[in-house]
């Protein structure tokens, strides 16, 4: 393989050329034995003073196009990344899935910077660095976290860790008196850019909580926090405790509204059924009336016949009529037939 030729160093200390000579001075070939990516995910990521790559192999420089092919076949490229990570959140996790997944076999280190650098150069964080150590070594894509990472990558810490190529988004990232401080890593050829995931950030997460301030207060006053833990001042610790009472009356109106717009849907099922009912008993009477009371029903018929030509049928259960009260409904019938209201049979003479 290619080694680097004492002289092949940019000016920053990176080297930057390739040589097909060996070295003037001989040396036997030494076996790789830097560390493998992770094959389990039972176990957090190491941190790099744990496993740091003490490999006495020289490592030669690779360009990208040879990584991509799967060279060297000895030892996995070490890809490097670094950041803040304040409240991990998935563009973090999708950042270095990506750095994970430059090359058919990688190596992911993931550089994490100290409070004290950050709060200098970005800003103060919620999370404090052992917190943001610790959720970088249980994501799965990390195969080892530096704690304590520089701001700027020097070529003595990419020797140190042995680091191929590094990666992070394209965005030039001024700071620390520099227009990008990732410039000299991507005049070295050692630059592999990602692609930052839109719609969600650290600053996107903060800013959610400070423009809803009151709402997580009284969500935290309610699940138990003291008004000192939320530095809430008297006289809000009091206004939020009303608020949340009054919200609590509200859901129950609501509740309330809710199970009487229910009550109001069951009745008026039940009242389409039951018109519905009254619909078809209705069209069952007003066939039966005109069967009976129609041109040519029953009552009809009947009323053509003089009363000598009625015969009167017992109502049920009853005894039969005697002659007398036949007689006097007769009679009763000759005066009104329409007002006769009783079961009657009639026969022909």
């Amino acid at each position: 393989m290619p080694v680097l030729t004492t002289d092949a160093e940019s000016e920053t200390g990176i080297p930057k050329s390739l040589s097909n000579e060996p070295p003037s001075e001989t040396m036997e070939e030494i076996e790789h034995t830097c560390p493998q990516p992770r094959l389990t995910l039972t176990a957090p990521a190491p941190f790099a003073d744990e496993t740091s790559c003490l490999c006495q192999a020289p490592h030669e420089k690779l360009t990208i196009a040879q990584a991509r092919l799967g060279t060297p076949v000895d030892r996995p490229v070490r890809v490097y990344a670094d950041g803040i990570f304040d409240l991990f959140h998935s563009g973090h996790a999708r950042a270095l899935m990506q750095a994970k997944t430059l090359f058919p076999n990688s190596y992911l280190l993931v550089g994490v910077c100290s409070d004290d650098l950050t709060h200098k150069f970005k800003g103060f964080t919620v999370m404090n660095e052992a917190e943001r150590y610790e959720a970088l070594r249980h994501c799965r894509y990390v195969d080892e976290v530096i704690r304590d990472a520089p701001w700027t990558l020097t070529p003595e810490f990419l020797e140190k860790h042995k680091i191929d190529f590094v990666a992070h988004d394209d965005i030039p990232y001024s700071s620390a008196g520099s227009d990008d401080i990732y410039k000299h890593i991507k005049e070295a050829g050692m630059f592999v850019p990602t692609q930052r995931t839109e719609g969600i950030s650290t600053s996107d997460i903060i800013t959610r909580i400070v423009r809803d301030y009151d709402v997580y207060a009284r969500r935290n006053l309610q699940r138990g926090y003291t008004a000192k833990e939320l530095n809430v001042s008297f006289i809000n610790e009091k206004k939020y405790r009303f608020q949340n009472q009054v919200d609590k009356m509200k859901e129950k109106v609501k509740n309330v509204e809710e199970r009487s717009k229910e009550f109001v849907n069951r009745v008026e099922e039940k009242s389409h059924d039951l018109i519905q009912k009254w619909e078809e008993k209705s069209r069952e009477f007003i066939g039966n009336f005109l069967e009976l009371f129609g041109p040519d029903g029953a009552w009809e018929a009947s009323y053509k016949l003089s009363p000598d030509q009625i015969q009167f049928s017992s109502f049920a259960g009853e005894p039969p009529f005697k002659m007398h009260q036949k007689q006097q409904i007769r009679e009763f019938a000759n005066q009104d037939p329409d007002l006769l209201c009783m079961d009657i049979a009639l026969y022909e003479v």
